[in-house]
């Protein structure tokens, strides 16, 4: 897992490389005239790959590989990469999880006690507590949906690996005494508050 501010390391990023370069190779196998007319020079594949690459930088190299095996199966031409990123996204629904969309609004609308709200899954409620709830609250932006979205599917990912993710209620809250009024009357009118 990685934090904000901190790089994925060396073998993640080879695997995302080679997942891009696997993706056009079965592109080109399976849409060989299309992909040589939108693709045909080094420059314009290199540059397809940038882009594409850049396009996907959020999804798993799994998920992007199950994307393409299922737009080649489905489409007679040429897949752009809307489509591919459509693809992504349900098989990203296939899972059982929210979609990092439909996490960030249902974190947006969460409400206090946190802890007690309804999650459709522990990851949004943990993926909200570290962007910080009041980022959520007060910036609907960009940015912040971006850094929501990567630190959800770097959750998830833990989850799909082993890792279980569990609120625990804290009782404790509940089991407290209540305010004692006179000893708080007593306290204001000695320290005159």
């Amino acid at each position: 897992m990685t934090t904000l501010g901190q790089k994925k390391s060396i073998s993640t990023k080879e695997h995302f490389v080679k997942s891009i370069d696997d993706m056009f190779l079965k592109l080109e196998l399976a849409y060989h005239y299309q992909f040589y007319k939108v693709f045909g020079t080094d420059e314009k594949l290199k540059e397809g790959k940038k882009l594409w690459a850049m396009s996907l930088k959020n999804e798993s190299p799994e998920i992007i590989l199950a994307a393409v095996e299922k737009v080649i199966t489905s489409q007679s031409y040429l897949p752009t990469l809307t489509d591919l990123m459509k693809a992504c996204e349900e098989i990203n629904k296939m899972d059982g999880f929210p979609t990092p969309e439909e996490a960030y609004i249902e974190a947006r609308k969460s409400y206090q006690p946190r802890i007690e709200f309804n999650w459709s899954h522990p990851i949004v409620y943990f993926t909200g507590k570290k962007i910080g709830w009041n980022s959520l609250n007060e910036k609907d932006t960009k940015e912040n949906f971006n850094a929501f979205k990567k630190i959800f599917n770097n959750l998830k990912n833990e989850v799909i690996n082993g890792k279980n993710f569990e609120i625990k209620d804290n009782t404790q809250l509940k089991t407290r005494k209540p305010l004692n009024k006179d000893l708080f009357e007593k306290l204001r009118k000695k320290h005159k508050v």
